[in-house]
């Protein structure tokens, strides 16, 4: 699985001492090699993200909310998460991009999140590549409320999340369900055991949707190391998650959403390659 990101990504977007910060890529950067992408354009943010919004990120300045700034880079930044996002299904790769995006709702930035890389790249491969039905699969520890809100009630889009519950940003509760909508919420250290159990309900819920492409919002916050949540998995799970995520559509993609641990961050990518490139290993080239 090919990586997408840009050199920029570390240096675009100061947080100061936010935990989602540019080290967090610069660390990633200096472990693999990457292809470089481009921006999304306007047009490609306006499928999922209100006018207002757009304009907002241009031009505003400061704090959002209590966890999201927006500086003059920011705009910059969030276009080119998007880009990678979108480069990432164009190549089956995974985007190592910041800011995150699963908390953007249609209409605003919150949770660190600017604009929903993943959802971007969703509505991008329906567009301009013709697919059909697609499918969101949200491993990060938070609930990803903004990809919720942007898809809800569309029977083309899919969106399944397993995430720490309750927690912020106090969505996804065992109600909060659909036709089209599987929210797995999960108690603080459930562990390696109890979470992979748990995945089988996704795992069933998005092989019966058929997918002719999976989208995996891939956190690492649900890492035992990870000083923001307590779900306490270990490296080998997303090892596991990504092989087992790799099996349930003929396109698979990835973009990087939580993970603030820099010790342990380019440890669990790696392995979450791993996992994804064992079906290529196994089966040969898509």
């Amino acid at each position: 699985m090919e990586l997408v990101s840009h050199p920029a990504f570390t240096r675009l977007h100061p947080t100061g001492g936010d935990p989602e910060s540019q080290e967090r890529i610069a660390v990633l950067l200096e472990r693999f090699p990457f292809v470089e992408c481009a921006p999304a354009t306007g047009e490609d943010v306006l499928r999922c993200h209100t006018p207002e919004l757009l304009e907002r990120i241009r031009m505003a300045r400061g704090w959002l909310d209590l966890d999201t700034i927006c500086t003059e880079t920011t705009f910059e930044a969030a276009l080119l998460a998007g880009g990678a996002a979108i480069e990432a299904v164009r190549r089956s790769g995974f985007a190592l991009a910041r800011p995150p995006g699963h908390h953007a709702m249609r209409g605003r930035a919150m949770g660190f999140c600017i604009f929903d890389s993943v959802a971007i790249a969703a509505r991008w491969a329906q567009a301009e590549l013709g697919l059909g039905r697609v499918a969101i699969l949200d491993w990060d520890v938070h609930h990803g409320n903004g990809t919720q809100d942007i898809f809800a009630g569309d029977e083309t889009v899919l969106y399944v999340s397993l995430h720490q519950w309750p927690f912020y940003p106090g969505t996804g509760g065992p109600d909060e369900q659909g036709e089209t909508l599987l929210n797995i919420p999960l108690a603080a250290g459930t562990g390696d055991a109890g979470y992979l159990q748990a995945f089988e309900a996704a795992e069933a819920a998005i092989r019966r949707f058929d997918p002719e492409l999976l989208l995996v919002s891939a956190g690492f916050d649900a890492h035992a190391g990870d000083p923001l949540a307590e779900l306490e998995l270990s490296t080998g799970v997303f090892r596991e998650l990504a092989h087992r995520a790799s099996e349930l559509a003929p396109r698979v993609a990835a973009v990087l959403e939580g993970g603030y641990n820099l010790n342990t961050l380019p440890d669990l990518v790696e392995a979450a390659l791993e996992g994804f490139g064992s079906r290529e290993a196994s089966s040969g080239p898509r």
